[in-house]
């Protein structure tokens, strides 16, 4: 099994962390720019003290990466921590990070999609976009 580990900008660096160190099989860590800053402010680690437990690791820039593409399977990706940014660019097709780009190919492709949602108190716009990715099968 193929597993995808987003971590953004928002609060709750040790779920996803955890996260990637419980997840069996292959799997493959991306880190956004603030997913960097907040797993550095939150734990004080950076991405190489926790690539050890992925297969490969990823910059959110990187569009070029392997599963970008829907022709490169992938079972399911996790955005643990999720921001509602991040959230809200899934929700609207928008596809400019790799994160997105990947979220986009889950929704499409019908693979398993999965938001960990750290943000609160959430807006009623957040709140629509949360269920308009629930209507397409996220979880």
């Amino acid at each position: 099994m193929r597993t995808i580990i987003g971590f953004t900008g928002a609060s709750g660096a040790a779920y996803g962390v955890d996260f990637l160190r419980r997840c069996p099989d292959e799997k493959y860590a991306i880190f956004s720019k603030w997913g960097k800053r907040v797993l550095h402010e939150e734990l004080g680690l950076k991405v190489e003290e926790v690539s050890n437990w992925a297969t490969k690791t990823f910059d959110d820039w990187d569009l070029a990466a392997p599963f970008s593409s829907g022709s490169n399977h992938f079972d399911s990706l996790v955005i643990i921590p999720c921001s509602v940014s991040t959230l809200s660019k899934i929700a609207n097709g928008i596809a400019d990070t790799l994160i997105t780009r990947i979220a986009q190919v889950a929704l499409k492709e019908r693979r398993r999609l999965v938001i960990a949602l750290r943000e609160t108190p959430l807006s009623s716009i957040a709140l629509e976009n949360a269920l308009k990715l629930s209507r397409e099968g996220a979880i």
